[in-house]
C-alpha cells in the first residue's frame, strides 16, 4: 500500500510527456519488438481528422478515407492495403469491431463510434506470433480500452469551417461503489466537397464498473447512428479537362447510413496466482451503402452503375481465459488458455443496382449464418534472469450456412486450422531485450464466396469456390532498447507469408482467390523525452510485397501495397499555460497494377495544435490540419470507368472492357482546415 501511494505521489509530480513514457515502455513484458502500448496522454496531444486516425499511433499504420467519412476508413501496414480491416483486428471495449462477410468488405472496420477522449490505451501487437489473436490479426491487432474513471465532467464544443461542429459531454459520477461512465458527442460536417457531405452523427457511451482490468467487472453500451452523402473517388482524366472540380463529385447522390448497438460485459478476478478473465458481448449493426465507381461504363447513363451494399447482422460472442502463475522446478511459469466463440446473423446482406438511391435491380441477396470457436493454450517459462520463451497453439472451427437467392450458390462450409507460435525472449540487458518470434495466422473470407458455384451477375457463368480460411506465417527478430535516458526505441525485421490472399470482391458480388504472396520490411520505433516539457517520437516502417508465383508476363506486384510510411511527432506540454503538438505523416507511393507500370504518388501531410490552458478546468485548443496546404491524395486507384457525356473509347480497357478508359481515380486530402475547441471540466 505504502509502494502504491508512494507510486502514486510521484506520477502526480510527472508532467504529461513523462507519464506517457512510463505507460509505453514495455521491457520485460513484451514478447514482440513490434508491440507496443499507445496511452492516452498520446492520444490527447494528438489532432486527429477522423476518430479512426487513432489508429495511426500504431507504428506503420496508416489511416485514409475513399469515400464519404461515414464509412469506415482505408488501412495500410506492412506492406498490405488493408482495405477496410481484412487482417487487422481491432476491438473496443472487448468488443471486435471487424465485421466478416461484410457487404461492403470482409473485416470491414468502421470506428467512427469510437469517442477518442474516452480511450485509456490502445494495445497493439503485429504478426501471427499470439495464441489468443485469432481471425483477422495476420498483419496486426489493436485492442482499444475506455477509461473507467475520468477526472470531473468533461464538456467540449469544438468549431471549424464547411459546417463542422461537434459536441461531447463526459463523466463518471460514482455510483453504488462503482462509476457510471457516460459519453455523449453530437457531429456535423460538410467538408472541403462541392456537394455537402451532411454527415450527422449521433454516438454514446454508457458504463457501470466496479474494480480494476484485473480485478473488477464493467457493463457496457454503446449506440451510434450516422448519415451522409459521398463524394467518391473521382477520375484524373475528369479532372484535367475541367469536367469536375478537384473537390467535386461524378454521382452526387452516394452516401450511406449506419448505425451500431452493442451491449457487453467485462470480468476479471485475481487470485494471488492466477488470473481469471471472461467477456460476453452482442451487437446489432445496419449499413446502406450506396456507391458508384465506374459512373457510366456498364449501364449508360442514365441510369448509370450505382450500387447498394447492404446488410443488417446480428453478431454475438464469448470469451474466456485463465492464467496460474507456478514455479515448475525453480523456473517460474505462467500457463494460460482460452475460449473465444463468435456467431454472425446477416439477414440479409446484399448488392443492389439503383441510381439516385432507388433500386432497379438485386444482383444477389443472402441470408447468412457464420459460427466460430477458437481455442489456444500457451506456455511463458522463465529459464534464467536474461531468458523467457512463450510457446503456443490454438485451434479454430469455422461453419458458415448460405441461403442465397440463387439457390445455386446456397449451401454449407467448415474448415478447421491448428497454428503454432513460438516467442523467445533474451535480456535485459542494460535496458535491452532481444525477441524472435514465429507463427502461424490466418484469415477467414466472405462465407458467400465458399459456397458460390456461379456468378451472381447473370447466373450462369461457373465461379470457382473459395477456401473459408487461409493461412499464413510470420517470423520477426526484434530490439527494443533504451538507448540513452529517455529515450526509447523498437526495431522488428519480419515476414509474413499468404498461402493466398483470397478476396471477396463486393463490387460485383463474387469472390476471387489471388495468388500466394510474401512480404518483408523492417519497422524502427522511437519516443525520446528530453526533458519534462518536450518529447519527439519518430516511427519509421518499410515493407516489400510480392506475389509469390513469379509471373514475368503479368507481373508480380501487390496493388496498393505501400512500401515506406513514416509518422513523425514533436509534443510540448508543462510550458506554463500552452501546449502543443506538431505531427507529420508520410505515405509513401505504392504499384497501382500487378506490373508497376502504373504507381500512385506520396503525400506528406502535417497536422498542428497549439493549445492554452486558462486554469485546471478550462482550456483552448486550435488544430491545423494539412498545415502546408498540399495538394496530394488521400488514395489512388488505377481502373476502367466513363464519366457521363464521354464517348466511348473504341480501344476500350486493358481488361476488355468495351468503351472505357483506364484511368487515375482519386480521392483528395481535404485542404487546410482549422478547428477551434473549448473544454471545461466541472
Amino acid at each position: 500500500m505504502l509502494a502504491c501511494a508512494g507510486a502514486a505521489a510521484e506520477e502526480a509530480t510527472l508532467s504529461t510527456v513523462e507519464v506517457r513514457a512510463q505507460t509505453e515502455n514495455l521491457e520485460g513484458i513484451a514478447m514482440a519488438g513490434s508491440a507496443g502500448v499507445v496511452s492516452s496522454q498520446r492520444l490527447a496531444a494528438v489532432p486527429m481528422l477522423r476518430p479512426g486516425e487513432a489508429l495511426e499511433m500504431v507504428p506503420g499504420l496508416i489511416v485514409t478515407q475513399h469515400a464519404g467519412d461515414g464509412k469506415a476508413n482505408q488501412y495500410f501496414l506492412r506492406g498490405f492495403n488493408l482495405d477496410h480491416g481484412t487482417d487487422f483486428a481491432t476491438y473496443v471495449g472487448g468488443v471486435p469491431v471487424n465485421m466478416p462477410t461484410h457487404a461492403h468488405g470482409q473485416g470491414y472496420t468502421d470506428l467512427n463510434f469510437l469517442i477518442p477522449e474516452l480511450v485509456d490505451r490502445i494495445s497493439f501487437r503485429k504478426g501471427p506470433y499470439y495464441a489468443e489473436e485469432g481471425d483477422f490479426s495476420s498483419a496486426g491487432a489493436a485492442h482499444i480500452d475506455y477509461r473507467r474513471r475520468l477526472d470531473g465532467t468533461l464538456a467540449q464544443l469544438t468549431l471549424g469551417r464547411n459546417g463542422y461542429a461537434r459536441s461531447l459531454i463526459a463523466g463518471s459520477p460514482e455510483l453504488a461503489g462503482g462509476h457510471l461512465l457516460y459519453g455523449l458527442e453530437l457531429f456535423h460536417n460538410d467538408g472541403p466537397w462541392q456537394v455537402d457531405e451532411h454527415y450527422r452523427k449521433l454516438n454514446g457511451v454508457l458504463s457501470y464498473s466496479q474494480g480494476t482490468r484485473n480485478n473488477g467487472f464493467a457493463i457496457t453500451g454503446m449506440a451510434y447512428r450516422g448519415r451522409w452523402t459521398s463524394t467518391d473517388q473521382i477520375a484524373q482524366r475528369a479532372i484535367d479537362s475541367g469536367a469536375v472540380d478537384r473537390y467535386g463529385s461524378l454521382d452526387s447522390s452516394t452516401g450511406g447510413e449506419t448505425q451500431r448497438y452493442s451491449l457487453s460485459g467485462e470480468w476479471a478476478k485475481h487470485w494471488g496466482k492466477a488470473q481469471s478473465k471472461a467477456n460476453v458481448w452482442w451487437l446489432q449493426s445496419n449499413l446502406d451503402l450506396w456507391s458508384n465507381f465506374q459512373y457510366c461504363l456498364n449501364n449508360g447513363c442514365p441510369p448509370g452503375d450505382q450500387f447498394k451494399q447492404s446488410e443488417h447482422r446480428q453478431a454475438g460472442g464469448f470469451s474466456a481465459s485463465h492464467a496460474m502463475f507456478d514455479n515448475w522446478a525453480g523456473f517460474d511459469v505462467t500457463n494460460s488458455f482460452g475460449l473465444q466463440t463468435r456467431v454472425d446473423r446477416l439477414s440479409p446482406v446484399g448488392l443492389y443496382a439503383t441510381s439516385n438511391r432507388e433500386t432497379l435491380s438485386s444482383i444477389r441477396e443472402d441470408k447468412v449464418t457464420q459460427r466460430s470457436i477458437g481455442l489456444w493454450a500457451q506456455n511463458e517459462t522463465r529459464w534464467t534472469d536474461w531468458f523467457r520463451s512463450i510457446q503456443g497453439l490454438r485451434a479454430d472451427a469455422y461453419d458458415f450456412t448460405v441461403d442465397a437467392s440463387l439457390s445455386a450458390n446456397s449451401g454449407r462450409a467448415s474448415d478447421q486450422m491448428l497454428t503454432p507460435k513460438l516467442a523467445l525472449v533474451f535480456g535485459p540487458w542494460r535496458k535491452t531485450e532481444l525477441y524472435l518470434n514465429y507463427g502461424h495466422g490466418f484469415h477467414s473470407n466472405d462465407a458467400r464466396g465458399t459456397t458460390i458455384r456461379v456468378d451472381p451477375a447473370d447466373g450462369v457463368t461457373p465461379v470457382s469456390k473459395v477456401q473459408p480460411l487461409v493461412r499464413t506465417r510470420g517470423y520477426e527478430i526484434g530490439l527494443r532498447s533504451e538507448i540513452l535516458p529517455g529515450w526509447q526505441s523498437t526495431v522488428a525485421l519480419w515476414q509474413l507469408t499468404a498461402a493466398s490472399e483470397l478476396l471477396f470482391v463486393g463490387d460485383a458480388g463474387t469472390t476471387e482467390a489471388s495468388r500466394p504472396s510474401r512480404r518483408y520490411g523492417v519497422e524502427w520505433t522511437n519516443l525520446y523525452v528530453l526533458s519534462d516539457w518536450l518529447a519527439l517520437d519518430a516511427d519509421l516502417a518499410w515493407s516489400h510485397a510480392r506475389f509469390r508465383d513469379h509471373d514475368p508476363v503479368v507481373g508480380d506486384y501487390i496493388p496498393g501495397a505501400v512500401t515506406g510510411t513514416a509518422n513523425l511527432g514533436l509534443t510540448l506540454d508543462n510550458l506554463g499555460p500552452w501546449y502543443g503538438a506538431l505531427r507529420l505523416r508520410y505515405f509513401g507511393p505504392r504499384p497501382l497494377v500487378v506490373d508497376n507500370s502504373v504507381r500512385s504518388s506520396a503525400s506528406t501531410l502535417t497536422n498542428l495544435r497549439i493549445g492554452y490552458k486558462f486554469d485546471k478546468q478550462t482550456q483552448l485548443a486550435l488544430d491545423v490540419y494539412n498545415l502546408f496546404d498540399r495538394k496530394v491524395n488521400d488514395i489512388e486507384y488505377w481502373y476502367c470507368s466513363r464519366t457521363a457525356g464521354e464517348a466511348a473509347n473504341p480501344a476500350g480497357c486493358a481488361d476488355g472492357t468495351a468503351g472505357g478508359y483506364d484511368d487515375r481515380h482519386i480521392h483528395p486530402s481535404e485542404p487546410r482546415s482549422f478547428r477551434l475547441t473549448v473544454s471545461h471540466r466541472f
